[in-house]
């Protein structure tokens, strides 16, 4: 609950730490994966309990773990978890490959570049990451610009873009877990209001891209066998989920179901899939303790007053909702140019923006919508972000050539901007 004082500016000092270590480490070294962002979350996190100076060592550390431990945290983690072993499985059987080969295969050579950002879009809803679809399609866009004389930093743009409608939408995203468990709302009720901020933004994409045709491009479709069974997890997984089926089920009947359509296809044995499953749940690590360190730094943080400072210095300001929205919006962009990483900026600024939410009446859905769709709106245009430095590894471009062809992801931020001003869609609960 938030106290009446207003706060504590010296309490935000682990959340400059973090910053700073990170953000300047990363300028120095020229380099912003240079510095790993668990050093400095780690760093963080023992100045927050060094400063908190009126409890005992071990009164401090039970705060902290406290934090580090909260249900929603906790919940989290189990999802990622399981959603890490989702994925690997998925790819082991298959299904990656399948769900790519169909969406290309059914696309019309006339309408490639928004046959392209439709085999984006749907295979980032289905798999739940921007970068696997990236790392996915970027090598047959690429190969399918230089086949066809098209720009390659365009073609690569329209895979960045569809793959960052998926990070936004799917109910497997880390972003989609950050938003919606930080601020208390089921997944079902965060997509209905999300889909009605950006699908017109896709809409619009996908028309730019097909009255935008400079050419005819001729390509052969891709000469991978589609086997109809391999994609059905992916279904399972979809339509469960909008059935508002619990997560943590949604994600173990997909797990079963690729293992089993796995085993019985002979894609792979059950120690290839116990391995591949390992694998998926390990490359969640780092995720994982950034989301545990940031739950314990935030509590100190509480503890100390500095959540109620920032509340009580942005509701100073804020005369309505629509300027607690414009400020949500701003606190996500910051800490997302700031880390990089669209899920930890999420999960740092969540506990904030649930307090902001709730002096100013607005709804957990509209607030998880914001939260997800404005990290991922800026996310997708830094030149420093994973999605354009893959992207553009993939492709041998520079992440800047691709920017200026961005088309979804500004004109989602447009969206999302134009609907906290026209207070659209608006939900009181």
């Amino acid at each position: 609950m938030q106290s009446n004082s207003k706060g504590n500016l010296a309490a935000l000092i682990p959340l400059v730490v973090f910053l700073g270590v990170y953000l300047l480490g990363s300028i120095l070294a020229n380099d912003f994966y240079k510095i790993p962002i668990v050093v400095a979350a780690m760093i963080a996190s023992i100045v927050a309990v060094a400063m908190t100076r009126k409890q005992s060592l071990a009164e401090r550390i039970g705060h902290y773990s406290k934090g580090a431990t909260d249900v929603n945290i906790m919940l989290m983690i189990w999802i990622f978890v399981l959603a890490g072993a989702f994925a690997a499985s998925t790819k082991q059987m298959g299904a990656v490959d399948a769900t790519v080969a169909l969406t290309l295969k059914i696309v019309p050579e006339e309408f490639l570049p928004a046959g392209i950002f439709l085999a984006a879009c749907f295979t980032s809803i289905s798999i739940g990451t921007s970068v696997g679809t990236i790392v996915a399609l970027t090598p047959i866009a690429s190969t399918l610009a230089e086949q066809t004389g098209a720009n390659v930093a365009w073609i690569v743009a329209i895979v960045v873009g569809g793959a960052l409608f998926g990070d936004n939408l799917s109910f497997i995203s880390d972003t989609t877990i950050a938003a919606t468990r930080t601020q208390g709302c089921s997944m079902r009720d965060k997509f209905r209001t999300n889909v009605l901020i950006v699908a017109p933004a896709a809409l619009i994409t996908l028309l730019v891209y097909f009255f935008s045709q400079a050419q005819s491009f001729q390509y052969t479709p891709a000469a991978t066998d589609v086997v109809w069974y391999t994609i059905l997890p992916y279904l399972l997984v979809l339509v469960s989920a909008i059935m508002g089926v619990n997560v943590l089920v949604v994600l173990v009947l997909g797990i079963l179901s690729s293992g089993v359509i796995g085993l019985l296809s002979g894609k792979m044995n059950l120690l290839d899939w116990f391995s591949t499953m390992g694998e998926g749940i390990g490359s969640m690590g780092e995720l994982i303790i950034i989301t545990m360190m940031a739950g314990g730094m935030l509590e100190m943080i509480r503890i100390n007053g500095g959540i109620d400072y920032i509340i009580s210095r942005l509701c100073s300001r804020i005369r309505s909702r629509r300027g607690a929205e414009l400020s949500i919006a701003g606190l996500v962009i910051f800490a997302d140019v700031c880390t990089a990483n669209n899920t930890v900026a999420i999960i740092s600024v969540g506990s904030i923006v649930r307090e902001i939410a709730q002096k100013f009446g607005i709804s957990a859905r509209r607030t998880a919508s914001l939260l997800d769709t404005f990290s991922c709106f800026i996310q997708g245009i830094l030149p420093y972000g994973a999605q354009l430095l893959m992207a553009a590894g993939l492709a041998s471009i520079s992440p800047v050539e691709i920017i200026s062809y961005l088309y979804y992801p500004m004109i989602m931020g447009g969206c999302a901007l134009l609907a906290i001003l026209i207070q659209w869609p608006r939900y009181n609960k």
